[in-house]
């Protein structure tokens, strides 16, 4: 941190911080926490969505998409007079705010950031500096291309906008891994450049665009050769062409050693859009798997909830609850937790209200939901997650050791009766409960709904039927391009009676299993593209007449 004392009284605190080539999840743990802090972020519009995440609600954010200018000032050539985006840092920290700068790659390597720091620096604002992941270092690890090995220790860095003939010269004599920063439409005149310079023109060459997130491209050529392959791939010439590229030169970039090392784009559901019909809060744990196979999700609402039509039922419920009317009380989801939840804080009550109660959970979501509610469950199932699974695991009433003999179920109001009679049927007593209403909800923007009967999704997962029929309902029939996976049977059945074909359904009617599932298929698929000498594409890639029908 800078020592300088502030010259202006009240004065903020200024954090340049490293947002990475792209990828949220290399935000380093000192990152979150500065963002966490901020009262003001001025970020690069390219990593907006990358930090944004991290500040607290209400927090001034801005992008700044125009160059920054630093202009040197005839009274001191080495403090310069910085507008645009400096002029913002430099009035919110006067202001006393505690301002978080936030650039694309690493600080240290972005020219405008070190004249944002020396306006700092003249004006006594403190700072300090967050390194992130450099672009140059983190795309190529993702393209699985290691800049060294132990028989390499030369690695050069260039950014082929800025440098010239004498930097040309040095690298191209060399035999270092150049990692060149350019293009897609400049990226075949830097390695001509080389080539000029004494580079072999059968040198290897990868050239990677959209590096670290799930738009990476990477093409494999030489020196020689990058111009004809970009072409041949159609992705030039291109109105993409002005998008930045990272170029890795030499060895460590060949085609054999990267087929073993490209671990990011090998994934198996790489870049699949999949689309996930339920809230972002239930499919939280979904979507978090679906991204660590490579895949897109988007998060779709087929059902919206509201309160039961007549309330007396579930405050009644509630206040028993209280009073110990209970011996048990069963979630079914994390819905009916919300609704509880919801109904506590209506009444000023909290989780200690739930001494002396058991609790049960369908499932690990509904689990964690009543976790993060501070109430740990005493019953969840040990083997499938669902009503069927709960009433394995649940014990008989004993009028020895069961002081009371009722159970409260809170639920929706179109839920089966499987768990009730069930419960029934070892003996209890059971209130079941309406907590909440399930509706269909709106239709999605146009755009999205274009793109499910379009044929703009990867995959499409169904949790159960009334998913099929709400989306079918609400957004149309999803393409016959995209992949169907179904939770189970019923679901599959409900899926082919809307004219729909199944090609994934899960071995057990669980989330988690059927992500799994549906990854599989992918992995298959890619494996059968690759042995075929096929280009791996998406499923939104090929023609309708080419898809195989095929089901896990």
């Amino acid at each position: 941190m800078n020592p300088t004392v502030p010259n202006h009284p009240g004065c903020g605190h200024v954090t340049f911080l490293g947002a990475g080539p792209g990828d949220p999840g290399l935000l380093t743990l000192r990152a979150v926490e500065a963002l966490a802090t901020a009262d003001v972020l001025i970020a690069d519009p390219q990593v907006l969505d990358v930090v944004r995440g991290h500040v607290r609600p209400g927090v001034a954010a801005d992008a700044q998409g125009a160059p920054r200018q630093a202009e040197a000032d005839g009274s001191s050539a080495t403090v310069p007079v910085l507008r645009g985006t400096a002029n913002l840092v430099m009035t919110a920290a006067r202001g006393g705010k505690r301002v978080v700068r936030a650039v694309a790659g690493d600080p240290g390597l972005d020219g405008y950031a070190a004249d944002e720091m020396l306006a700092c620096a003249a004006e006594g604002i403190l700072f300090e500096v967050v390194p992130g992941v450099a672009a140059a270092v983190g795309v190529p690890a993702y393209a699985g291309v290691p800049l060294r090995d132990a028989h390499s220790a030369d690695v050069r860095f260039v950014d082929a906008l800025a440098a010239d003939e004498r930097c040309w010269s040095e690298v191209g004599s060399s035999d270092a891994t150049a990692v060149v920063s350019a293009t897609l439409e400049t990226v075949a005149a830097a390695a001509g450049e080389l080539v000029a310079a004494g580079r072999k023109p059968d040198t290897p060459l990868t050239v990677t665009v959209g590096g670290t997130t799930t738009r990476q491209r990477t093409w494999a050529a030489t020196l020689g050769t990058i111009a004809q392959v970009l072409k041949a791939a159609k992705v030039l010439p291109s109105p993409q062409g002005a998008q930045p590229v990272i170029a890795v030169v030499g060895e460590q970039s060949a085609a054999g050693r990267r087929d073993q090392l490209s671990w990011f784009e090998s994934k198996p559901l790489f870049g699949w859009k999949v689309l996930v019909p339920r809230t972002k809060e239930q499919a939280a744990s979904l979507s978090d798997q679906l991204r660590s196979y490579g895949a897109v999700p988007s998060e779709v609402p087929t059902i919206a909830v509201e309160p039961p039509r007549t309330p007396q039922q579930m405050e009644r419920a509630v206040k028993g609850l209280v009073t110990g009317r209970y011996e048990w009380i069963a979630f079914t989801s994390v819905n009916a937790v919300k609704a509880v939840r919801e109904k506590f804080e209506e009444y000023g009550l909290d989780a200690r209200a739930f001494a002396g109660i058991k609790v049960a959970a369908v499932g690990e979501q509904t689990a964690r939901s009543l976790i993060d509610f501070g109430v740990k469950p005493d019953l969840v199932p040990s083997g499938e997650q669902s009503a069927a699974g709960l009433l394995e695991d649940w014990p008989p009433y004993d009028p020895v050791f069961d002081p009371i003999d009722r159970v409260f179920l809170p639920r929706a109001d179109i839920a089966t009766e499987t768990l009730v009679a069930g419960l029934i049927e070892l003996g209890w007593e059971v209130d079941d409960v309406t907590a909440y209403r399930t509706v269909r909800a709106s239709p999605p923007p146009a755009e999205t709904r274009e793109a499910i009967k379009g044929g703009g999704f990867d995959a499409v997962l169904f949790t159960s039927s009334s998913t099929v029929r709400n989306l079918v309902g609400i957004a149309g029939k999803p393409h016959n391009v995209t992949v169907i996976a179904c939770i189970g049977p019923a679901t599959a059945k409900t899926a082919e009676e809307h004219g729909l074909r199944v090609d994934v359904l899960s071995p057990e009617p669980s989330v988690l299993k059927l992500a799994e599932a549906l990854a599989d298929f992918g992995a298959a698929r890619r494996q059968a593209a690759i042995e075929a000498g096929e280009p791996v594409t998406r499923p939104s890639e090929r023609r309708p007449g080419s898809r195989r029908r095929a089901r896990s």
